[in-house]
């Protein structure tokens, strides 16, 4: 690591880390108003809902109400979701497995959602994962790129082009990190299959942007047909995913990470509110839209929205299961 590099994530941490942490969660959350969630009468769909945030989101959206769908890759982990939802009353909640890193899982799971006819309202793609190691899927892509776009690129689609959604204003919440920030969109970094160029902080950080970027592109192309689509990230919370990837991280700012329910309270607050948003491509953060850019470098790309989909449609090609 050269001088350059450790002055930016200098600059980085200076910047973010009181604001990314409990401290600015707590400290702006005292101005906010009392939010009621109400969401009777909802479907919900919250992938990688069998811990941290993802979990918080589940349980809180069935406690007010919605019938929720917990899908994630542990049928351990999702049991005992469901006994921890039944200890407190809550019935409105069922589980699916399904291992985002594998496409044809994604698929088949998008396949037996249309199946059922059980039309969705919100749809929370929350998965996620940051490898330290390189791996490559039986398919042979890096998991993590599999897990942190590509399975949400499917999944929404298939979703959307197969007439899953309900037509009582369909939300889709995509959860990107803070990560993004320190890169631009870059297809060829998004499935590095060469260990020797593999580094997983980075690559989490191009999954995230790209993201953004898609978020936007559905709204540009979904907005019209009464699909909202909002792109939040949560801060810096203290999940397994940091325990396991990031423990020097993790080790220094463990007293002021956030926890479950402060990284999980803006995909709420959207869902209950739905607030109005700019045309312009931008990212929630604590109940406040922000710039989805802080550095210069990363506004520019040789790559578009409409190239990052297409790359994805590629992708999504390579393996013999279609879309819709």
């Amino acid at each position: 690591m050269n001088v350059q590099q450790l002055n930016k994530i200098a600059a980085f941490y200076a910047r973010f880390t009181l604001s990314f942490s409990q401290v600015g969660y707590r400290a702006r959350s005292l101005t906010w108003p009392a939010t009621r969630l109400d969401f009777s009468g909802q479907h919900w769909l919250v992938t990688g809902a069998s811990g941290g945030i993802g979990r918080q989101i589940a349980l809180s959206a069935a406690r007010a109400g919605a019938s929720v769908s917990a899908i994630a890759r542990s049928g351990p982990k999702l049991e005992s979701l469901v006994a921890d939802a039944g200890a407190t009353g809550i019935r409105r909640l069922d589980t699916v497995i399904c291992d985002f890193a594998l496409q044809s899982e994604t698929a088949a799971l998008a396949a037996k959602l249309l199946a059922a006819g059980r039309r969705i309202d919100v749809l929370v793609n929350n998965v996620g994962v940051l490898n330290d190691d390189h791996s490559l899927t039986p398919e042979g892509r890096e998991s993590s790129f599999a897990v942190n776009l590509l399975s949400h690129y499917l999944l929404t689609e298939a979703l959307i082009r197969g007439g899953g959604f309900g037509d009582r204003r369909p939300l889709v919440i995509n959860m990107t990190s803070g990560g993004a920030y320190n890169v631009p969109l870059n297809t060829s970094m998004l499935n590095v299959v060469d260990p020797a160029r593999y580094n997983g902080t980075a690559a989490y950080g191009f999954h995230k942007r790209a993201q953004i970027v898609l978020n936007q592109d559905w709204r540009s192309r979904y907005g019209p047909r009464g699909f909202t689509f909002y792109v939040m990230h949560p801060g810096w919370a203290d999940t397994e995913g940091v325990k396991r990837s990031l423990p020097r991280f993790r080790r220094i700012l463990k007293s002021i990470l956030r926890d479950a329910k402060s990284g999980a309270d803006t995909a709420l607050w959207l869902a209950a509110t739905r607030p109005p948003q700019p045309e312009e491509e931008s990212v929630w953060f604590d109940r406040k839209i922000r710039p989805a850019h802080v550095y210069p470098r990363t506004r520019f790309s040789k790559d578009t929205a409409r190239s990052l989909v297409a790359w994805l449609d590629h992708e999504v090609a390579r393996v013999p299961v279609s879309l819709p």
